[in-house]
């Protein structure tokens, strides 16, 4: 899951650079109003991009991590039912 997280993060990334880029190198040539609104939209993708790179996937199971405290611990096994090595 991280795999994909990240290469989605990247592909966002990499077409808020190709926004920019192409836009104020070769659109505003042609029209400006144009390279505006692709300014826009590039800048609209990196908090997406770091929304979707930070969102859990149902199959991370973060909670899962032990908190340190021990009867803490040992109590929410017993919830779950499972069984905690002695």
């Amino acid at each position: 899951m991280y795999t994909r997280r990240r290469h989605a993060y990247l592909v966002m990334m990499g077409t808020c650079v190709a926004l920019f880029v192409l836009a104020w190198g070769v659109v505003r040539i042609w029209s400006v109003p144009a390279a505006v609104g692709m300014c826009v939209v590039a800048m609209v993708i990196p908090p997406l991009a770091a929304v979707v790179a930070n969102r859990r996937g149902p199959d991370d199971r973060w909670w899962d991590d032990p908190s340190g405290d021990d009867q803490s611990d040992e109590w929410w096994d017993e919830l779950d039912g499972k069984e905690r090595p002695r």
